[in-house]
């Protein structure tokens, strides 16, 4: 049986998938969302380029984010990203993480899955 134990998700863009913006961001809402509803959820979510602005004020994603984040999951985001975007100070759930922290959340994960 497949399962989420000690899996890491990674999210590298503002919504899912490429294309159509709108569409993205209804598709992740969508997924977390059902993420939520899991008995099992991910260890980790990394957050890398533009996926930085899922945790942040404003995004539409923050609910079950925040679902995610009660129910245990580490949800880390590159700070040299934030700081791209100039977003550190907008952060509302999950950590700012370095290169080092997420490399380690690499080492360790059984399973990485790309959004």
């Amino acid at each position: 049986m497949n399962s989420f134990k000690n899996t890491l998700i990674q999210i590298t863009h503002n919504g899912m998938g490429s294309g159509n913006e709108e569409l993205g961001q209804l598709l992740v809402i969508n997924y977390l969302t059902l993420l939520c509803e899991e008995e099992e959820v991910p260890k980790v979510i990394t957050f890398y380029n533009e996926g930085v602005k899922l945790i942040c004020s404003g995004s539409e994603s923050l609910e079950p984010l925040k679902q995610l984040d009660e129910k245990g999951v580490k949800l880390v985001a590159c700070k040299t990203c934030l700081h791209h975007f100039q977003l550190l100070e907008k952060v509302e759930v999950g950590i700012a993480g370095t290169m080092v922290d997420i490399l380690h959340f690499h080492k360790v994960a059984e399973k990485v899955v790309n959004l």
